[in-house]
């Protein structure tokens, strides 16, 4: 076995991987929905005449919420704010659900919470609270709204896969989560994301997805399959901090992490505007109409996922 293949190995049986692989037994079971994209993208979009009304939701699972509960609050805000802003929208508001075991604890989500709602200029306009619970859970919704969508949909054979993430952050030991939003300066946070809809606007890119637990390799697994897609991965090409241990980089979760399916004439441009915010991306690899995710280092290649023999999420 060489390097390259253990590492598929170890990252089929990642705890992100596994979580996203345990959609499969949910979204089968799902019905069809009247929506612009099938159930699987980063969020429901419904169109309604003028653009696209937007909803997400995300829960934290319950060792992080017990653990550190201020930034649980403030990454149940900021994971919905970068699902509007995957699909080429821009978020209205959010609303959550808290369930503590006693109000200092509620407090502690709530403050991190309301510090991430200022730094996306998202409000938090209700939900619901239980501070006399047996247990530690936190879920929060938003609704958005887009005028050009960027969907898990439209990847096509021959775009350029395109890696996007702000290297500025630091690990939040010991979990994935890379924390670049947490202390950066007012504004900065929200004026990053903000490239996502001009882009869409601008028609420099049609499909998007955030980098979620899964990790980059993961997320880019993700939208190649909504995509009906494949793709070969240089990992040589995947931006990254420096002094870092790669493999868990490649698991890591980031504050603003995105994977990009972009068209041959737009990818100059598209890079530039990553860089003028001082974001780092680059081409990481090719889509192709394979169906599978192959990885590549130093010369060697090892298959990542094969969708045609097993599904990932079994998106529609």
């Amino acid at each position: 076995m060489n390097a390259l293949t253990g590492l598929v190995e170890r990252l089929r049986e990642s705890r992100g991987f596994r979580h996203k692989s345990d959609l499969s037994g949910v979204l089968s079971r799902l019905p069809e929905a009247a929506q612009a994209v099938p159930i699987g993208d980063d969020c429901a979009a419904i169109s309604d005449g003028d653009g696209y009304l937007l909803f997400a939701i995300e829960g934290m699972v319950s060792d992080f919420v017990r653990a550190m509960p201020w930034f649980a609050g403030y990454s149940g805000v900021m994971v919905n704010v970068s699902d509007i802003y995957a699909m080429g929208g821009r978020p209205l508001a959010v609303v959550d659900a808290l369930w503590s075991g006693d109000a200092q604890a509620a407090a502690e989500v709530l403050a991190g919470m309301a510090a991430a709602s200022a730094a996306y200029g998202v409000p938090i306009v209700g939900g619901h609270s239980n501070v006399r619970s047996d247990g530690a859970q936190l879920a929060v919704a938003i609704v958005g709204r887009a005028k050009t969508l960027l969907t898990s949909f439209d990847a096509r054979p021959g775009d350029a896969l395109v890696m996007a993430v702000d290297l500025r952050g630091r690990f939040e030991d010991p979990y994935p989560f890379w924390n670049a939003s947490v202390g950066a300066p007012e504004g900065r946070a929200r004026g990053d994301f903000e490239l996502l809809p001009a882009m869409a606007e601008d028609g420099l890119c049609d499909a998007a997805k955030d980098i979620s637990m899964a990790g980059a390799l993961g997320t880019a697994l993700m939208l190649l399959e909504c995509s009906k897609a494949g793709a070969r991965i240089d990992l040589d090409a995947v931006p990254r901090p420096e002094g870092v241990d790669f493999e868990r980089w490649l698991a890591a979760f980031p504050s603003f992490g995105f994977v990009l399916s972009v068209r041959p004439e737009h990818v100059d441009e598209v890079l530039a505007r990553f860089a003028s915010r001082d974001l780092a991306s680059a081409v990481i690899g090719e889509v192709d109409a394979s169906r599978e995710v192959v990885l590549k280092r130093d010369g060697d290649a090892a298959l990542l996922w094969n969708l045609h023999e097993q599904p990932f999420i079994c998106a529609r």
